[in-house]
């Protein structure tokens, strides 16, 4: 289209929008989305959004605690030069919707700050609404925001197109990488690009992982040979680089405050933990699973944007993992449904298609790794001993803003 008529076809899509009636062309259905969760943040659409940057000491610790200063040089040669020659500058955020750095064209640098686009600043969705930014971080999907698409008055000047990183160790969401300029010099293929670009940095991050974990076999493969019973080296994601007396497994399920010591894990019982150096040394030391010691309850916290969990709970301790998108699907449905779910009703409540039980089975199968103790079958349930505690989001519209699965989808508009 001209860019005049979209820009005046997407202003009034806006307005219609925030005066609560129908428009003749509806919004993107993700554009839409965000516009109602903004709404719910009280984000003022002609507002000022210039919030109070980082110190620099902040900016630069968030800079050196982040796994994308490993893949910063990936980003810059193949964005800033691109970037830079069309009139456009590269931000990269972090998962909290910090940028924590910015490159390319002065002339459009210089219209960032007037904007508050700048490091240190704060991005992210609640705070100054639509963006390419804040609004990948919450669906977790590559994302072009075009002109009037963003939700506050003062961007509609400005095109992004935003790509999150996903940390291939852990299932982490990192932060975004963003390319945005002058709605006039933005190209429609700038979100393909950008999205490939993120995925290249993926394959460092994951190439940089495997020769970790091959460093760390070498180290732990002369402690396994001397060792008797069953024993695993694995790394500090619980990836495993030697095993000993047992079957392989990819993966150790590791609680987020792993230690040295004795350390009860439920896919193996009472284990002894050693460090080792870049992982740890894990033996086990006893099968028998004590009725004081098996869990007793389970809190579903899905409150924090992007960062939902699951802890379980017993006699013996507790034990938290972080979440996939799709487990936590998973595990909310189940919380719905103490009584249970078939796979294929699982199935129509994530997919809204019964038929697609393979992938349920698959998914399901890799959370009872993690959750075997307090996680039944036949049908899909939690125990009927432990007692589930879900801890949902303030505002509705905020519950697992990423799903689009049936069952979610009709939790945020019916909350009671």
């Amino acid at each position: 289209m001209d860019v005049r008529e979209a820009t005046r076809l997407l202003k009034g899509m806006r307005a219609a929008a925030l005066a609560g009636r129908p428009s003749k062309v509806a919004p993107r259905a993700e554009i839409d989305a965000s516009w109602r969760r903004v709404l719910g943040h009280g984000v003022d659409p002609d507002g000022d959004h210039h919030a109070g940057l980082l110190p620099l000491a902040e900016v630069e610790r968030r800079r050196n605690a982040s796994p994308l200063k490993e893949v910063l040089p990936v980003l810059r040669d193949a964005l800033v030069t691109v970037a830079d020659a069309a009139q456009h500058i590269m931000v990269v955020s972090d998962a909290d919707g910090m940028l924590l750095w910015r490159e390319g064209h002065a002339s459009v640098l210089k219209k960032a700050d007037a904007l508050g686009f700048e490091v240190g600043a704060d991005w992210s969705e609640g705070v100054v609404g639509t963006n390419g930014v804040g609004t990948p971080l919450i669906t977790r999907r590559p994302m072009q925001v075009y002109s009037a698409e963003h939700f506050v008055s003062s961007h509609h000047a400005w095109t992004c197109a935003g790509a999150p990183i996903i940390d291939p160790r852990d299932g982490r969401l990192l932060g975004v990488v963003d390319v945005s300029g002058p709605l006039s010099t933005m190209h429609p293929a700038t979100l393909s690009f950008v999205t490939s670009v993120s995925r290249l940095a993926e394959a460092e991050l994951r190439t940089r992982h495997l020769c970790a974990v091959e460093r760390l076999r070498t180290v732990a493969a002369p402690v396994l040979c001397r060792l008797g019973g069953r024993a695993l080296a694995v790394d500090t994601n619980g990836w495993t680089a030697a095993v000993t007396g047992m079957p392989p497994v990819d993966r150790l399920p590791l609680p987020k405050s792993f230690r040295a010591g004795r350390v009860w894990l439920p896919s193996l019982g009472m284990c002894a933990v050693e460090p080792l150096p870049g992982g740890w040394l894990v033996q086990v030391v006893g099968d028998e699973t004590h009725a004081d010691a098996l869990p007793t309850k389970v809190v579903l916290d899905l409150s924090r944007p992007r960062r939902w969990s699951v802890t379980v709970a017993g006699d013996a301790g507790s034990w938290a993992q972080e979440l996939s998108p799709r487990h936590a699907e998973l595990l909310y449905v189940l919380a719905l449904h103490r009584t249970g779910r078939t796979a294929a009703q699982l199935a129509h409540d994530i997919f809204e298609d019964p038929t697609r039980t393979v992938t349920v089975r698959a998914e399901m199968s890799r959370l009872r790794r993690h959750l075997a103790e307090v996680l039944a079958h036949r049908p899909y349930r939690f125990a009927e001993d432990v007692e589930v505690e879900v801890i949902r989001p303030a505002h509705p519209a905020a519950l697992l803003p990423h799903s689009t699965a049936p069952a979610v989808r009709g939790a945020r508009d019916h909350p009671h």
